[in-house]
């Protein structure tokens, strides 16, 4: 297989987008493309460090490919790919949720968005070992597996009330007195 270096300089002389992006680019600048991409790797690194705006980078980092792979994967016949990316999406929505309540306290640590970032690369990583996989069969899986079954009593007691409250606001054409706000 050899090298990482050999293997990353592989990755860019692949045919597809990107490697034809990189070799209009190096042929216009004469710079190698391996150099290029880690040149620009290490200045969205750099900037993540310290550059103003790095929460809306790391989570365009985090919110666009998978988006657009997960498109792909709904498009395809296989099955697989959906199982990766429903994976990815609900250990990225558990910590977006996480991040909420503690977002107060970590940001102020030195670097946080650039390890935010490396978090999220882990999670959608290209390999059986990635994070998304691990903390859900670690985490996510055996809490879900515990408490299934009150979150779905919960859920179908509170879709009962939505729907008889709808019911009630449509037969009656207002909301009904209990939901309506005091004057």
């Amino acid at each position: 297989m050899g090298t990482p270096r050999r293997r990353f300089e592989a990755f860019l002389n692949q045919p597809g987008w990107l490697g034809d992006a990189l070799g209009a680019l190096e042929a216009k600048t004469g710079v190698r493309r391996s150099y290029l991409v880690t040149g620009f790797l290490s200045f969205v690194g750099l900037y993540l460090m310290f550059g103003y705006g790095a929460s809306l980078i790391c989570n365009l980092i985090g919110f666009l490919y998978p988006a657009y792979v997960s498109i792909r994967a709904i498009e395809s016949p296989a099955k697989d790919d959906d199982t990766t990316w429903l994976t990815y999406w609900v250990v990225y929505g558990t910590f977006s949720v996480v991040e909420f309540f503690s977002d107060t306290f970590l940001y102020w640590f030195p670097f946080y968005y650039a390890g935010k970032c490396l978090f999220l690369l882990w999670c959608m990583a290209p390999f059986s070992w990635n994070g998304s996989q691990v903390l859900y069969r670690s985490f996510i899986r055996p809490w879900f597996l515990k408490h299934h079954r009150t979150v779905d009593s919960v859920l179908s007691d509170l879709t009962g009330r939505a729907a008889s409250v709808a019911s009630a606001a449509s037969h009656e054409g207002v909301l009904p007195r209990s939901l309506q706000a005091e004057d």
